[in-house]
């Protein structure tokens, strides 16, 4: 299993500081890896194996290797892989939710108590957002190719994604210019390049599956 460390994340660290927002920008930092916590474990349960781990600016990203035998049973338009996919996606939210299931249930000072809270309600949001590779984007991707299909799920998701941004980044523009909280442009930014790297994978695919159509037509015609 391969270990990466995104050093944008110290450029994070610096804006954070500077902003004297470093304690909430940790607190939501180690969350977030309890998140993935969450994810890892549902992988393991599913009998899946980890393949890497990324620490980055947001928070840990884990892959799992992926096993050929659940590419042979079929699930409508998709397969196992597909519904396992979504567990794990599903588990990282839930995790969040548990934790602050839990702080509501422990008697502990308020402050800290309400800190927990919200750094787990941001975590369980912001992943819960419709827009890929967060978790509600992999969820509804996963769901989409089931019943339409690699194809269609990934044109689908990519524009549902796009939509998502640009409701994000016009909210968010309201809130930079209100509250005048610099966190908010930098998950925008953040969120953008995600967008950009997804798209440029999409375009790619879409020019193979193009050329794939186009070579079964000639050989039928021929």
């Amino acid at each position: 299993m391969r270990f990466k460390v995104d050093l944008k994340i110290f450029l994070f660290l610096f804006m954070f500081y500077f902003t004297n927002q470093i304690d909430t920008y940790l607190m939501v930092l180690i969350f977030a890896f309890i998140h993935e916590m969450g994810h890892l474990l549902s992988g393991l349960l599913l009998g899946m194996k980890p393949n890497k781990i990324e620490l980055k600016p947001y928070g840990v990203s884990i892959s799992f290797k992926i096993k050929p035998d659940d590419y042979n049973i079929k699930l409508l338009k998709g397969n196992l892989l597909e519904i396992k996919k979504i567990i794990v996606a599903t588990a990282g939210p839930i995790t969040n939710l548990l934790i602050i299931f839990i702080i509501l249930q422990l008697n502990m000072d308020m402050f800290v108590g309400l800190k927990i809270i919200y750094s787990n309600l941001l975590v369980f949001l912001f992943n819960l957002i419709p827009f890929y590779p967060l978790d509600g984007g992999r969820i509804l991707k996963g769901i989409l190719h089931i019943i339409f299909g690699k194809r269609k799920a990934e044109k689908y998701i990519n524009n549902i994604s796009f939509v998502c941004l640009i409701i994000i980044t016009l909210l968010g523009s309201i809130a930079i210019f209100y509250i005048q909280n610099v966190a908010f442009f930098i998950i925008i930014i953040c969120l953008w390049v995600m967008y950009v790297k997804e798209d440029i994978i999409h375009k790619r695919k879409n020019k193979i599956y193009n050329l794939i159509e186009k070579t079964i037509e000639i050989n039928a015609n021929s």
